[in-house]
This record gives C-alpha cells, sequence and structure tokens, in this order.
C-alpha cells in the first residue's frame, strides 16, 4: 500500500479484509509495480512489523501470490517493499510449478482471496545455468529435468559451445522462456486457476528481476 503523506509519522497497515475486497487483478498487480520503485530508490514504507504481527495473528488476507527462485537476492517480500500477510510467497530454484505449487496457488487464489499471481524469474539463476549445462547431481537431477525444457525453446543461439552457462545472454534468455513455459503449464495443469484468469477473478503475469539494479521488468 502507498504511504499516505501526511506530516504526521503513519505506519503502513496490514491488509484487513475489507482491503483485500477492494483489491483488483490490475490494482495488485499496481502495488507490486510501486513497492519495487521503492525498493529500487531505498525508499521503503514505514511498517511496524511487530504491530502487523498483531494485525495478522488472527487472519490473513494477501493480495497477490508470487512463485519465485530460492536465490537468496530474491526475495519477493523485500524487492517488492511488502509486509507481514501482504503476499504468499513460494519459492523454490527454478521458479516452476508442480502438482503441490499448482494446490498451493489454487489455495491462496480461490479460499484465500489474492487477485493476482506472479511467476518471477530473476538474471544470471544458478538453476537456469544449472539446466543450460545439463547438470546432473542426485536429486537436483530430477528438478533440472523440469527447467530443461525452456533451454530446448531457446533456439539461438544455435551454436552448442554458445548455449551453456558461461553465456549469459542465453542464460537470460532461457530464465525468460521458463517464466513463459511456468505460465502456461499453471493455465494448463490447474482448470481452477485458468477459470479464475478467464472470469477476470484473478491475473497470471510473469516478470524477471534483474540482480544488477533491482528492478522487476513485468511482461505484457
Amino acid at each position: 500500500m502507498v504511504p499516505p503523506k501526511t506530516n504526521k509519522q503513519k505506519y503502513m497497515k496490514a491488509h484487513t479484509r475489507e482491503t483485500q475486497a477492494t483489491m483488483t487483478p490490475q490494482k495488485s498487480l499496481d502495488y507490486l509495480k510501486e513497492g519495487n520503485k521503492r525498493f529500487q530508490n531505498n525508499l521503503k514504507a514505514n511498517r511496524n512489523l511487530l504491530e502487523q504481527v498483531n494485525d495478522t495473528s488472527e487472519g490473513q488476507f494477501p493480495f497477490a501470490t508470487i512463485l519465485s527462485c530460492i536465490d537468496s537476492r530474491v526475495s519477493a517480500e523485500l524487492v517488492f517493499d511488502q509486509g507481514l500477510g501482504d503476499i504468499f510467497s513460494i519459492r523454490i530454484a527454478g521458479n516452476f510449478v508442480n502438482e503441490d505449487i499448482l494446490g498451493s496457488m489454487e489455495f491462496a487464489s480461490k479460499l484465500a482471496g489474492t487477485k493476482l499471481i506472479v511467476v518471477l524469474g530473476h538474471t544470471s539463476c544458478g538453476a537456469i545455468k544449472g539446466a543450460c549445462d545439463h547438470a546432473r547431481l542426485g536429486n537436483l537431477t530430477a528438478l533440472i529435468n523440469k527447467i530443461e525444457p525452456a533451454v530446448d525453446a531457446v533456439t539461438a543461439p544455435a551454436e552448442a559451445h554458445l548455449r551453456n552457462s558461461k553465456n549469459l545472454e542465453f542464460v537470460d534468455a532461457v530464465a525468460a522462456q521458463n517464466v513463459v513455459m511456468t505460465i502456461k503449464n499453471i493455465r494448463q495443469q490447474s482448470p481452477i486457476l485458468a477459470e479464475m484468469e478467464q472470469e477476470n477473478e484473478i491475473m497470471i503475469v510473469g516478470a524477471m528481476y534483474d540482480l544488477s539494479n533491482g528492478e522487476v521488468t513485468f511482461f505484457e
């Protein structure tokens, strides 16, 4: 929420059932864009987090669900300048979906009332690099296998020696393609979320976070 401009110091409040009800998919997206601008400019909204702990102790009313990578530099709450109770944050290396993650999204949207789903990739992603190099290591192998279709979907460059983690332009192109394919998988594998989107109850969007400057670029 945008902090009020008054002479007297005021804190951002946690979302309530009433404020959540006023949120639309577009308004939710605008809130995240505004929050990322604050983050980029080091202008965090004023919050009393202990007060928000109290305010959310008996219920939560987030407005958005964000699927992002486990990368320690890409915390959705921080890069979008959100407080306790504002967003559901789902994190997994490579920000892809599986049955459990889709179930979490369905809970967040259908039962808990969030209006927006964001699939957030990022530059220089380690999981994407692993997929580009076709890495194999224990349980990581199964995870990498889920991302590799995005590698195959990026056709340029065609030269094999340029299609690896050393080519950061290729890595970022695969990361963006992985976001697009993840959104497609959400729509195909979750009839509940697909129907909610068709009825304009939610919006499903993709975005990329730039590790070099903190900017989130949303896909049109």
